[in-house]
């Protein structure tokens, strides 16, 4: 892991946030902490995103994480054909780079933090940290792909994800 992000640099960010936002609306998070934890991870790379951290950093743990060769290969043999129907279809293109570059990007690291600090309270309802969720993967595409109207769809799922907790912060802090 360590290698892949020294090699990606600034561009990891955008992979690191769609694998913590899959991993955030994934069917794992029903045990109980693991949300809380996809919370704390996105905000972790999100104020280093908003910093302008060079590389994101991570935990010595997590660099060290190997994956098998061939567990990886044929992951990437699957996936391939979803993403190569994905970037044919249009779907996903360079468009508005503009908003996945600095200091526009430091907007999009704010909204990030605010999704990641607002499944904290949402975490306490079933289904509910599925918008902030959500919201990181559409940011994690837009940051990978520099598509900037996928940004903008992750700040629509931010802001629904911050309105609908918001309430939740008030109970909780009152």
């Amino acid at each position: 892991m360590g290698d892949v992000v020294e090699a990606v640099g600034r561009r990891a960010y955008g992979p690191l946030l769609l694998v913590i936002g899959l991993f955030a609306i994934s069917p794992a998070t029903i045990v109980p902490g693991l949300t809380w934890l996809s919370a704390l991870l996105t905000l972790l790379i999100a104020v280093q995103m908003l910093v302008g951290m060079p590389r994101p950093w991570l935990p010595r743990a997590l660099l060290k994480v190997e994956l098998p060769r061939q567990t990886l290969g044929e992951f990437l043999e699957r996936t391939r054909p979803h993403a190569e129907a994905l970037e044919r279809s249009g779907w996903l293109q360079t468009r508005l780079p503009l908003l996945s570059a600095p200091p526009l990007v430091n907007l999009v690291a704010l909204g990030v933090i605010a999704a990641a600090l607002a499944t904290i309270p949402l975490g306490l309802l079933p289904l509910a940290p599925l918008l902030p969720g959500i919201a990181v993967v559409l940011v994690g595409l837009g940051m990978t792909a520099r598509d900037g109207l996928w940004l903008l769809a992750g700040g629509v799922f931010f802001a629904a994800a911050v309105w609908v907790a918001l309430p939740l912060f008030s109970r909780l802090f009152s």
